[in-house]
């Protein structure tokens, strides 16, 4: 991260409602990290091998999050705890990509039992959904659309063909979470991460009627903004 790398995300915070920003802590200092952390930037540290220590001073400085937790960082072990294991042993919060895919639904499983709040649902999503497409371009690349997972052709995951009801039906269906832990982590945990807790995720006076209908099988049924249906064109 350059100076005006900085003075960018610094300007575009001031511009926006809210600004998350995805780094690894490799390629800031703890002072940059600060700095942005100031100017009221969610940073979330991802696509990253950092080691447990480096990540843990990252935290320090004022990064908050973890991106896609388990994809594209530093694993857990035994001796080595990784970024993972940073945020399973920490208060930080971490996007989870519950697709049966990208984590395992007993891993999944696992790091809710680690960690009982904090964790929120993110859907890693490409422009597939909503379509029938089985391949895509993207920079160049061809995205292949398979049973479910979307790679590169080596096989290499290029994204998640995920719509968040999914979400909720795979942390209730396969990892046996509670479907009011599931619902939140759709709902009022990233409500609260982002710090607009006063007006989303949850059903409230006072609070803002975008909602959503899902049927007995966590399926997408109807949905409002506003208080206002939206229909399908």
């Amino acid at each position: 991260m350059e100076a005006n790398d900085l003075a960018r995300l610094c300007k575009a915070a001031r511009a926006l409602p809210v600004l998350m920003v995805t780094l690894a802590p490799e390629a800031a200092t703890p002072d940059q990290i600060a700095t942005l952390s100031r100017a009221g930037i969610i940073v979330s540290l991802g696509h990253t091998d950092c080691d447990h220590d480096t990540a843990r001073a990252a935290f320090a400085a004022g990064a908050c999050c973890a991106t896609h937790l388990f994809n594209a960082m530093s694993q857990m072990g035994h001796r080595s705890p990784g970024l993972v294991g940073a945020v399973l042993a920490g208060d930080t919060h971490a996007g989870l990509i519950a697709d049966a895919i990208h984590v395992h639904p007993a891993v999944l499983r696992t790091a809710l039992a680690a960690r009982p709040d904090g964790i929120f649902l993110v859907t890693d999503c490409m422009a597939f959904a909503g379509t029938d497409l089985t391949e895509m371009t993207l920079q160049g690349r061809t995205i292949h659309r398979r049973d479910g997972r979307l790679t590169l052709a080596d096989g290499t995951l290029a994204g998640a063909d995920l719509r968040m009801d999914g979400a909720i039906r795979v942390l209730v269906d396969q990892a046996g979470i509670a479907p009011e832990r599931a619902l939140a982590m759709a709902t009022s945990e990233p409500a609260r991460i982002i710090g607009l807790s006063d007006e989303y995720g949850a059903l409230r006076e006072g609070r803002r009627a975008d909602l959503v209908l899902l049927d007995d099988g966590w399926r997408l049924q109807s949905v409002w903004i506003a208080g206002q249906p939206v229909t399908r064109e």
